[in-house]
């Protein structure tokens, strides 16, 4: 393998680790969900 295809290769896995870190970053940053309840005194929405 040359030189250049070398580089391509580890440029090609930076992208890919930064991708997944941003990824991991945002689904760990999001809210659990939302609740909703129903019952006798209506409906309630909480986020969790």
């Amino acid at each position: 393998m040359n030189r250049n295809g070398l580089y391509l290769l580890i440029g090609a896995l930076l992208v890919v680790v930064i991708g997944l870190g941003v990824y991991v970053y945002r689904e760990e940053s999001k809210p659990d969900g939302v609740q909703i309840n129903v019952g006798e005194q209506g409906i309630s929405v909480e986020e969790n």
